[in-house]
């Protein structure tokens, strides 16, 4: 499992895509979870409050361990604010099965690209909780792999979470 965190706009969907599509080219069987997909279903229940949050990452967690388990490679794109909870999950996946992914790209480029409108939406008020802005975002202190989509091309990108996720998937 490659989990994808970062701030809204960082590229973690767009770099677990890219990586889907080389891994299926190789033949591999994967599953891309999207949080922000997920919320509209099984999380649609939640809301944007710390243990909201929490319990969002606790059942991503579950099913992507549910499709790891069932030998897929799955790719979870998640904000995941929180530290603890990211631990929480290495610990409950396996440090061997799960490869924590920062995408490391600053809040201001985040903010320049917004392609959700969601840092307008909280710059005018009309957002309240926005990760990064008036809710916390916490890096991880120490990713297995931390990608800055401001300062790395796609290519290279894909390059290094292939080196890096071949550690996970052949062990």
């Amino acid at each position: 499992m490659l989990w994808f965190t970062g701030l809204s706009g960082a590229g973690k969907t767009t770099l677990a895509r890219l990586l889907e599509e080389a891994l299926l080219d190789e033949g591999r069987l994967t599953y891309l979870l999207d949080a922000d997909v997920v919320r509209t279903g099984l999380n649609a229940d939640l809301g944007y409050d710390a243990a909201s949050r929490t319990e969002n990452v606790r059942r991503l967690g579950e099913l992507a361990r549910t499709l790891a388990d069932s030998g897929s490679i799955v790719l979870v794109a998640s904000i995941a604010p929180f530290a603890a909870d990211r631990a929480r999950l290495r610990e409950r996946i396996g440090a061997t099965r799960f490869l924590e992914v920062y995408v490391a790209t600053s809040l201001e480029l985040c903010q320049e690209r917004d392609v959700k409108g969601l840092y307008a939406r909280a710059a005018s008020g009309e957002l309240k909780g926005m990760t990064g802005i008036d809710s916390p975002y916490e890096p991880p202190p120490a990713p297995d792999l931390a990608i800055d989509t401001g300062t790395t091309s796609r290519h290279v990108a894909i390059g290094q979470l292939l080196e890096a996720g071949a550690k996970v998937w052949t062990s």
